[in-house]
């Protein structure tokens, strides 16, 4: 195993993507911030750290934003008695940087000239710190320190005629990704980025109109699938029906290939393709690019599942559940101190020792971020008496970061960047060989044939440092560190 880089973090916490939000609203149903609600309960695998619901009742509108989990707070009638209305939206976070704040809880909300309005939103602006400091200048006052908030300034300082072309004036500023839920007093608004990097549904329940990240929250409540928002659609419900709008030039989607690969819910629908089994055809195609004689095959569970069922099937080696997962630690059940860290992975996965003692065994997992994680874990797949313990990856190494909804480390920090080459890897994290699904065969499993380099059907610069927008924050700058420093601080909302 190599040395630890100084300065590098071994925190477990650390070694994940996070999806920074998810998105819920519905206009016309009676008890509509219950079931936005139930919607944000399937959504909350998206965000973990805050919630929060806001809604109108024909006269008032009304909020609620709290820290933790959906069940620590939406539950309870104290709280969604105070929602009343036909028409709510919600939102459940992450925060990528720094302390989750009060303030920074989505929905925002603001009182404009022309009404009431509030904002939900999945995703990140690569312009953002470049549009907020040229609203500062121009004497707007911010109250949190939120990307999304730099919509609701924009829409205010709109000179045109209504409130959607308000609306659409501010998009058109915007760069970067979005799935957007936004309600004033009458209308539910849903708007999608250009490219399409971050996902939005459209659903119908009981005369109700829904907009959502997935489809999994439409399913928890009994609604119906409609259709996936288009890439740069605007969907405006209101009292007379669904209208869509397409402000836009039309040009290829390049939906966000991580949502395949690990986000989405097992059970949603992208696309019209079952992320389950998607996932199970990456697990395919990864044993017939990175085979290993091994005597079972074991996922390092929630997310390598699938693909570990895929790598089995097509190995003929036994699928074991040689990982047991506690899902029952919070992220602040003890004080971390440093020993506390080194005890944070055997908190969350213990080793079935009568599956892996003496045996040749493959671990499938999604994905390696910073490779502490699986150092950790391969080294307890030793101590519980495994004979060889290897390790296949069903997405391709990450090397670049994320600007657009994922929370990344640095590159630096990121394990693929730091090695040459993936037999160092290995030698990091301690296995006896590692492998990885190639880029094309992620791509096969996705039932696509990538064209070439320069025409990626996907967002996929985690993979390929392909970036498909404008990254203004990021440049005209001899100190890129503190821009992106900055760039981060601002990204502490989800």
């Amino acid at each position: 195993m190599q040395d630890t880089p100084i300065g590098f973090s071994l925190d477990p916490e650390e070694d994940r993507l996070r999806e920074e939000c998810g998105v819920f609203g519905i206009f016309g149903e009676d008890n509509a911030s219950t079931l936005v609600a139930l919607g944000l309960h399937a959504l909350q695998h998206r965000g973990q750290e805050a919630a929060g619901i806001v809604s109108f009742d024909g006269e008032h509108f009304h909020a609620e934003r709290r820290l933790g989990l959906v069940g620590d707070h939406f539950t309870s009638q104290d709280v969604i008695g105070n929602l009343s209305g036909r028409l709510s939206i919600g939102h459940v976070r992450y925060s990528t940087a720094g302390a989750t704040v009060q303030r920074n809880i989505q929905p925002l909300f603001a009182d404009l000239a022309s009404g009431g309005l509030s904002i939900a939103h999945n995703g990140n602006l690569t312009n953002a710190v470049t549009l907020r400091q040229s609203l500062v200048n121009d004497g707007a006052l911010f109250q949190s320190t939120t990307d999304s908030e730099v919509i609701l300034h924009l829409v205010s300082r709109s000179t045109r005629d209504s409130f959607i072309e308000r609306m659409i004036d501010a998009l058109r500023q915007l760069e970067g990704a979005y799935g957007l839920v936004a309600m004033t007093g009458d209308k539910l608004i849903g708007a999608r980025d250009p490219l399409g990097i971050r996902p939005l549904i459209l659903g119908y329940h009981d005369g109700a109109h829904i907009l959502c990240s997935e489809t999994c929250a439409l399913d928890i409540i009994g609604a119906e699938f409609i259709r996936e928002v288009d890439p740069g659609e605007v969907v405006v419900i209101s009292k007379a029906g669904v209208k869509s709008l397409t402000p836009f030039p039309k040009q290829p989607s390049r939906p966000c290939i991580f949502e395949y690969v690990y986000f989405a819910r097992p059970d949603s629908i992208l696309a019209g393709k079952s992320v389950y089994m998607l996932r199970k055809n990456m697990g395919h195609e990864l044993a017939r690019e990175a085979p290993a004689e091994v005597d079972v095959v074991v996922p390092v569970p929630d997310s390598g599942i699938p693909a570990a069922l895929g790598f089995s099937e097509h190995t003929g080696r036994p699928y074991e559940l040689g990982i047991i997962r506690n899902h029952y630690v919070g992220r602040s059940f003890i004080e971390p101190t440093q020993q506390i860290r080194d005890f944070k992975v055997r908190l969350k996965h213990s080793i079935n020792q009568a599956v892996v003692a003496g045996k040749k065994v493959v671990l499938v997992d999604d994905s390696i971020v910073r490779g502490t994680t699986s150092l950790k874990i391969v080294q307890m797949m030793r101590d519980a008496g495994a004979s060889e313990v290897h390790m296949r990856i069903s997405s391709p190494p990450i090397t670049h970061p994320c600007y657009y909804g994922i929370d990344t480390p640095v590159q630096e920090d990121l394990l693929a960047a730091r090695c040459k080459t993936v037999d160092e890897m290995a030698d990091f994290i301690g296995v006896d060989s590692l492998g990885f699904l190639s880029i094309d065969g992620l791509y096969r499993a996705l039932g696509e044939q990538r064209r070439n380099q320069y025409v990626p059907q996907f967002t996929d610069h985690c993979f390929t440092g392909d970036y498909p927008t404008e990254l203004t924050d990021l440049k005209d700058t001899d100190d890129s560190r503190k821009q992106l420093s900055l760039l981060v601080d601002m990204f502490d909302e989800y």
